[in-house]
């Protein structure tokens, strides 16, 4: 199999992709052309289907494994095929782990990592409720070790959710080495649980997409609630440190327009804010670089950024 992360401009191939996304839509001429989103475990690309009455172009949908016949080509800096056939795969001519795409740690490595954060933590509320949120609710860890922590922008693969949680952790522990006045147990424990939301916002694999409860109320929300009902349980947990990490987890975004519902109070909730910018940019940038030709020097502009991006050392 040749995967998307191994194509390069001029290829023909004949290859079976997982169908992420479908559209119908029409050139400038008005003449209707299909635009998807193929996938498979190491990453997306953008095809095109400029003749839907072509021989050998069948009727295919969003989420279905498909059959492609297509040339590869660059369009804005990225590669883009070009589809000459297509038609959906028979059950057995495709193995679903080649689609989804994984973290490249291990996810039992990366739990048994989460939980010995959570026993360092020494306050006896927090570390009651971190317990009953990602060991003691079985079904709720499953979900959190498969889900991705975005859609598309970063993370967004099997086991991402956990990896980009624990990378904020290790970002906030420096914070607390470099600036004592911060309560490291009240940080560590909102950085723990800054996304759990996304495990309802975010479909499970294949899909990965946004959920009527992810789209009506997001994962900054969601994730709140969950941390309430959980905290309700525990006797006699403190309102006043709840509210903290509650806050912590409102302003984790940073600025209102960023979606954030609170802008920081409190040093912890600032702290937070930057780790998990600084985790998310860099994983956005990485990915970026990684999935580029490894020749090609500047990489185009990316909304994000608001740059051209530039590849170091060429």
């Amino acid at each position: 199999m040749k995967f998307l992360s191994t194509l390069k401009e001029g290829m023909r191939i004949s290859e079976i992709y997982l169908c992420k996304s479908r559209q119908i839509l029409l050139t400038k001429a008005g003449k209707e052309y299909a635009s998807l989103i193929l996938q498979d475990k190491s990453g997306t690309v953008d095809a095109k289907i400029w003749d839907l009455k072509s021989p050998g172009i069948n009727d295919i949908s969003a989420m279905d494994y498909i059959v492609v016949e297509a040339d590869v080509n660059m369009f804005n800096s990225s590669l883009q095929l070009n589809i000459r056939r297509v038609r959906k795969a028979d059950a057995g001519e495709y193995m679903i782990e080649n689609y989804i795409p994984v973290s490249k740690y291990s996810i039992e490595s990366m739990y048994n990592e989460l939980k010995e954060k959570v026993s360092s933590i020494k306050n006896i509320h927090l570390n009651r409720l971190l317990n009953a949120i990602f060991i003691e609710d079985t079904a709720f860890a499953s979900k959190f070790k498969s889900s991705s922590a975005a859609k598309n922008v970063h993370h967004s693969f099997m086991g991402g959710l956990m990896e980009h949680s624990l990378s904020v952790v290790r970002l906030c522990e420096f914070y607390c080495k470099s600036y004592p006045i911060l309560n490291r147990d009240l940080l560590i424990s909102a950085a723990l649980c800054h996304d759990i939301g996304k495990i309802e916002e975010l479909s499970p694999f294949p899909e990965n997409d946004y959920t009527d409860e992810g789209q009506l109320l997001g994962h900054i929300i969601i994730g709140c609630e969950i941390i309430s009902k959980k905290a309700q349980k525990i006797e006699g947990f403190p309102e006043k440190l709840l509210n903290e990490l509650k806050h912590c987890i409102l302003s984790h975004h940073g600025e209102l327009e960023y979606g954030s519902p609170k802008k920081p109070a409190i040093i912890e909730a600032l702290a937070l804010n930057l780790a998990d910018n600084t985790d998310a940019k860099l994983e956005t940038m990485k990915e970026i670089l990684e999935s580029a030709d490894e020749n090609v020097l500047w990489l185009g502009y990316n909304r994000m950024f608001e740059s051209n991006i530039k590849r170091t050392g060429l």
